[in-house]
């Protein structure tokens, strides 16, 4: 891990850039009077369009399947809430 004043960073921010570039590990600390204001690491990969979505359908094909009566639970909301039959 690399600290660097804000006044040097901004004369060597393209050293630096490229530093955090070719190691993706690395980290700059960018200090003001001595205290940690900000860091400059390499940018994670953007994740691929509907991975998160793949993700889920996969997890809730391993999930068991439901067993027993179906409840409508929208229907109880305000029973729920406030008691009694609403």
């Amino acid at each position: 891990m690399t600290r660097v004043s804000i006044s040097e960073a901004r004369r060597r921010l393209p050293a630096l850039v490229r530093q955090v570039k070719q190691d993706r590990g690395s980290v700059v600390q960018i200090t003001v009077r001595d205290e940690v204001v900000a860091e400059l690491r390499a940018a994670l990969p953007e994740p691929e369009p509907g991975a998160a979505a793949r993700a889920l359908l996969e997890l809730m094909r391993k999930l068991p399947k439901h067993r027993g009566p179906r409840r409508n639970i929208s229907g109880h909301v305000k029973e729920h809430l406030y008691g009694g039959k609403g």
